[in-house]
């Protein structure tokens, strides 16, 4: 068999596996626990075309609020810094996202930071929402590990780490009518940003912005 074929061999395996190798929604053991509980969560479609979990309370009615209550996006566990992630990397997505969500809220409400500081009469809506985390990693990638023959399209850069990487952001986030505490909706969702050259070149928020762009577009289809 010569060079070509394993290189025709290892694109066509490539192709098939990739699609398999990374999940376009987060696995069960990557809840982070900010939400009381993930029952009912069913995989979507959202209406920007990306993969979601999520639950929908029957009696969900965007109209029947006027006001919602959030203060900004957690960072959720205490974050950890690292070389690939730094503090103001993790702060600047913070903002940015807090920023991006209050500007379609506010569209449709009238946005306070707290349910305590709703006017009287409100029908107040709390969002609670967090990063839960921010990684980058070769996972889509992990076919050529599997394949042998297909090492040939990795070569060595796959072998010495110098491979481009997916960067993937973690949100978790849910809708509380303030008047009986009853969840509204729920969800869960991974954020593909960027590809990475390496694994050396650091995650900033721009990486992201473009699929937060995506994220404000399916909050305010939502509301509608």
């Amino acid at each position: 068999m010569n060079l070509s074929r394993n290189v025709l061999i290892g694109a066509t395996l490539a192709s098939l596996l990739l699609g398999g190798c990374t999940s376009k929604v987060t696995d069960k053991e990557q809840y982070s626990g900010f939400l009381p509980n993930y029952n009912n969560l069913q995989e979507v479609t959202t209406p920007s075309g990306e993969k979601a979990m999520r639950w929908v309370s029957p009696s969900w009615n965007p109209n029947a609020y006027d006001t919602v209550a959030f203060m900004k996006l957690e960072l959720y566990p205490v974050p950890k810094p690292n070389d690939r992630v730094d503090q103001r990397t993790l702060e600047e997505l913070q903002t940015y996202m807090t920023n991006s969500a209050k500007g379609v809220l506010g569209q449709k409400y009238r946005v306070v930071p707290s349910a305590k500081k709703a006017p009287a009469g409100s029908k107040t809506l709390v969002v609670r929402a967090a990063i839960t985390g921010v990684t980058a990693s070769n996972e889509g990638m992990q076919w050529y590990e599997v394949v042998p023959v297909a090492a040939v399209v990795g070569g060595v850069s796959a072998a010495s780490g110098h491979r481009s990487q997916d960067t993937t952001l973690f949100l978790e986030a849910e809708l509380v009518d303030a008047s009986n505490n009853q969840i509204m909706a729920k969800v869960v969702r991974k954020v593909f940003g960027e590809q990475l050259k390496n694994s050396s070149e650091k995650i900033t928020t721009n990486d992201f912005k473009a699929a937060i762009s995506k994220l404000t577009a399916d909050l305010q289809a939502f509301i509608r």
